[in-house]
């Protein structure tokens, strides 16, 4: 007999390439599919014990919804008139354009519907604020 013959591999040992394979696939379509799982608005729930936005330089533009579902801004000397979302939109671009770091907030009020909040959140979003955050009490 030849000593010259393949030696066989222990059973004890795995060949790990091929789940190093699926893991690989695995965290190619875990990272493709979670951005499209978190669409949506980001916001806070109302009377939640959340901590305040930090000091900010420019005074916050809030953007009101009456139970009603009226629209109101508080710019100029008109705070008390109702605007709609169109006027909304366009007067919340031009003051982005020229303070990009102003911070947006919504007031609504609790018995608005949730369609109404998501609505003004898309036009204050498509006017050009980064994020819009919303007021709640504290419980």
């Amino acid at each position: 007999m030849s000593r010259r013959h393949k030696r066989r591999k222990p059973m004890s040992e795995i060949n790990v390439v091929p789940y190093i394979d699926v893991m690989l696939v695995l965290l190619i379509i875990f990272m493709v599919t979670a951005p499209m799982l978190m669409q949506g608005v980001k916001v806070e729930l109302p009377k939640a014990a959340a901590l305040p936005v930090g000091k900010q330089d420019n005074e916050p533009l809030i953007v009101s919804v009456k139970a009603d579902g009226s629209y109101y801004i508080n710019l100029g000397d008109d705070q008390e008139k109702s605007a709609s979302l169109g006027v909304i939109q366009d007067k919340v671009g031009k003051i982005l354009r020229r303070k990009p770091d102003t911070v947006v907030l919504v007031w609504g009020d609790q018995a608005v519907p949730y369609g109404d909040v998501v609505t003004l959140m898309t036009v204050l979003q498509a006017a050009g604020a980064p994020s819009v955050g919303l007021v709640t009490e504290s419980p």
